[in-house]
């Protein structure tokens, strides 16, 4: 789904929940890392579950890439405002490579 409503920045989500359940799994994993920092676990598996977490990260951050991308900048440029959308879509692909 796209963006809807009053606010153009509003998004409704089919996914919600899956989305909100992965934010879950995330953050338990973040809570495991900072107890193994306190307990001072062996580097090498803190680092291993850091490297998880942020391969968790990557990929909730491409679904809601590709959401946008099939949904509010689809729609953008079937209206005539693409570079727009586009220009936008692209400043924050550089902020997640």
């Amino acid at each position: 789904m796209c963006c809807s409503g009053d606010d153009p920045r509003r998004v409704e989500r089919d996914n919600k929940p899956a989305l909100i359940s992965r934010l879950n799994r995330i953050e338990g994993q973040v809570r495991g890392i900072n107890r193994m920092v306190q307990e001072d676990r062996y580097c090498i598996d803190i680092l291993t579950q850091v490297a998880a977490v942020k391969s968790a990260l990557d990929s909730l951050a491409m679904q809601l890439l590709e959401s946008h991308a099939r949904g509010c900048v689809a729609d953008a440029v079937a209206a005539g405002d693409g570079a727009a959308a586009i220009d936008e879509l692209m400043q924050v692909v550089r902020k997640l490579r």
